[in-house]
């Protein structure tokens, strides 16, 4: 009992079941099938934000361009769904049957090579991780060897961010441009715009969402996560110890660049489109906010801050089109000013000790009766009548 204990404590077991009964069952009984759509959108986020927890919370490393590495597993997915979508069948209108119609419109006669490993499923889901890990490896050695970090890499990855939106946009006839890929409709042959395939994306992106949460926990735990809290407090020491801390910056940062890819093919695969909107700067921005409101340092904050953040999107874009970008910064400002550890901050600092407070209080008020209950104290017994001597009382009398 007390080992089943300490594992709940240890890898917060506690918080994840409330996360799971929450997503796979509170939610779909609860919502529409357009609004779990919706929420499964936002799940896709919240691989994004469990990243960044990761690396920023962690590993004290902040990127501002992991929208790149979420439009890289998105576009990687898109491809192998529209390759599906461009059979010689369906584009036989086309001047060159079998390639994307975009590819087509820009009189491109032939699929580039590029192109070809996704027409197998296998490879492509294996580059929806590889690919963003790749140019994660690439950007994070090159940076961290030289010891570049801090604000420094921030804007690098910000660059990076602008100059991938750049070459996707003007690479339209291999990307598709600014319209990025839509009319995503089927994966080998299954319908995934049926209500049934929907349902099934949605609890596939849970079942992932979790798994890397689990994922995350356990490297925490391990002696790579203390290494990695010591390697954001004090780098020098642990440099001075003997470790190689880029090493463990650009690992980290590969497995959030991971974490992404996988976000942006879920996203593909229920939204059904993929574009260049996705990996700018603003979107990447917006996925560190998620991080922030939920709490850095929380895998399940995170994901709930990805959750409110999307839902108040969405609530104030319908309730206030005209609005809703002002209410929505001052949700950010608002939470960042009142709860800077975010949401698990909040959590963690005042419900938690409050409610402990609260059961302390309980648990002495049933050790002690109420006053009503108890009998009223004795009277004291009169002291007894001193004994005089014979013959005293008669010479009194």
């Amino acid at each position: 009992m007390n080992f089943i204990k300490a594992s709940i404590l240890r890898y917060q077991l506690g918080s994840l079941l409330l996360l799971v009964l929450l997503l796979a069952v509170v939610l779909p009984l609860s919502l529409d099938i357009f609004r779990l759509n919706l929420v499964g959108k936002y799940l896709t986020y919240a691989f994004v934000a469990v990243g960044l927890v990761m690396v920023w919370g962690y590993g004290g490393v902040l990127s501002l361009g992991q929208g790149v590495f979420f439009g890289i597993g998105g576009y990687a997915m898109a491809m192998f769904l529209k390759l599906e979508a461009s059979d010689p069948v369906t584009t036989k209108i086309q001047s060159t049957p079998g390639i994307p119609d975009f590819m087509d419109w820009n009189q491109i006669t032939e699929l580039p090579a590029l192109w070809l490993p996704f027409k197998s499923l296998p490879l492509s889901l294996a580059l929806v991780v590889l690919a963003p890990m790749a140019l994660a490896w690439l950007v994070s050695f090159a940076m961290f060897k030289r010891r570049v970090g801090g604000v420094y890499f921030a804007i690098i990855t910000q660059a990076v961010a602008l100059i991938c939106t750049v070459l996707i946009i003007g690479q339209q006839g291999y990307t598709g441009g600014v319209n990025g890929m839509t009319d995503l409709k089927t994966m080998l042959g299954w319908d995934t715009r049926t209500d049934g395939a929907k349902y099934i994306l949605y609890y596939v992106c849970v079942g992932l969402l979790i798994a890397s949460i689990v994922l995350c926990r356990w490297i925490q735990t391990s002696k790579l996560g203390t290494l990695l809290l010591a390697m954001r407090d004090k780098e020098d020491r642990v440099r001075f110890s003997g470790y190689d801390v880029s090493n463990f910056k650009v690992f980290i940062f590969c497995l959030a660049a991971g974490l992404s890819g996988i976000g942006g093919a879920m996203f593909a695969l229920q939204v059904g489109f993929m574009s260049p909107s996705f990996v700018g700067i603003v979107p990447s921005i917006e996925m560190v906010i998620f991080c922030a409101v939920g709490g850095r340092m929380s895998l399940v904050g995170a994901v709930y801050g990805a959750l409110l953040v999307n839902a108040g999107k969405t609530l104030f874009s319908e309730s206030f089109p005209d609005l809703w970008l002002f209410l929505m910064a001052g949700l950010f400002i608002g939470v960042t000013m009142a709860f800077p550890m975010g949401l698990a901050g909040l959590w963690d600092e005042k419900i938690r000790p409050w409610w402990k407070e609260r059961r302390k209080a309980l648990r002495e008020a049933a050790v002690q009766p109420p006053a009503s209950t108890q009998l009223p104290p004795a009277a004291p017994a009169a002291a007894p009548e001193p004994q005089l001597p014979d013959g005293v009382g008669s010479q009194r009398a």
